[in-house]
């Protein structure tokens, strides 16, 4: 099989414009995602990275600098993630994917092995998701053929927000979960995606602590920092339910079932 890895980012974000390419110990947080998916064991090669932007002239930077970083880029619709991923995935020939979120510099490299490795074993399965870990660690692992079945039955062309519900909620993929490989994995307070100014002030305290050029810190490090210094959960843990509500308020999608009947998907 060939196996590669899809982030849909773009520089027009609502709440932090340009969050992708702004600096975290010297370099773009678009980096430090891209050195945690190349890491993958799953990973032989950066090209098979594909950051999954926009043909809008706004993401031209972002394009640069992934291309210089080594890995590669697919340009598609603005809107709908959902078409973007189906048409990169046929572009690059790959049969199965880890996905990353642009939003999360901190998404786990042993829970992207994990996912594609549960998904591999059983080749009834789809997707597979994580649970239970901390927002913005999580990553998921997903087939060509259940891009398929997606693309096939998705009902509603603006996606940016909740698309992963497309596979996750209507029962067109089988699906599977992998839980916290450890107790010392779970943290229920704190916040590890960047959407708002305190996200990246956090972002940068981490990795002011953690980080060491050529090395990647494990979500272990991260969770063992923050109980040791719980002043850093302050920073942006008033944000969640601002979050959590956008994302009801954003994400209205409907796709069509079975028998061609269109439904809504539940957030």
């Amino acid at each position: 099989m060939t196996i590669g890895a899809l982030i849909p980012i773009r520089l027009k974000s609502e709440r932090l414009p340009g969050k992708a390419l702004m600096q975290i110990c010297g370099r773009p947080v678009v980096y430090h995602l891209l050195d945690r998916v190349c890491a993958s064991r799953y990973i032989d090669d950066p090209k098979k990275v594909v950051v999954c932007t926009t043909g809008d002239a706004s993401d031209d930077p972002l394009v640069e600098a992934v291309t210089s970083y080594g890995a590669s880029v697919f340009r598609g619709s603005t809107d709908d993630i959902i078409r973007r991923f189906h048409d990169a995935i046929a572009h690059f020939g790959f049969d199965a994917v880890i996905q990353a979120d642009g939003d999360d510099p901190l998404t786990d490299t042993f829970y992207m092995d994990r996912t594609m490795e549960t998904l591999l074993a059983d080749r009834s399965l789809g997707i597979v998701t994580c649970e239970k870990l901390p927002l913005g660690v999580a990553s998921k692992s997903f087939t060509r053929a259940a891009m398929e079945a997606v693309f096939k039955h998705y009902n509603s062309g603006q996606n940016d927000t909740g698309f992963i519900y497309f596979f996750t909620k209507t029962g067109l993929c089988k699906m599977a979960t992998v839980s916290p490989a450890s107790p010392a994995h779970i943290h229920d307070e704190i916040r590890l995606t960047l959407d708002y100014e305190e996200d990246l002030v956090l972002f940068r305290r981490i990795f002011e602590t953690l980080y060491r050029e050529g090395e990647i810190f494990t979500l272990d490090d991260v969770v063992t920092l923050a109980r040791r210094q719980p002043d850093l959960l302050a920073i942006n843990g008033n944000l969640n339910e601002e979050y959590w509500q956008r994302t009801r308020d954003k994400a209205k999608l409907e796709y069509r079932d079975a028998g061609g009947q269109v439904r809504s998907i539940p957030v």
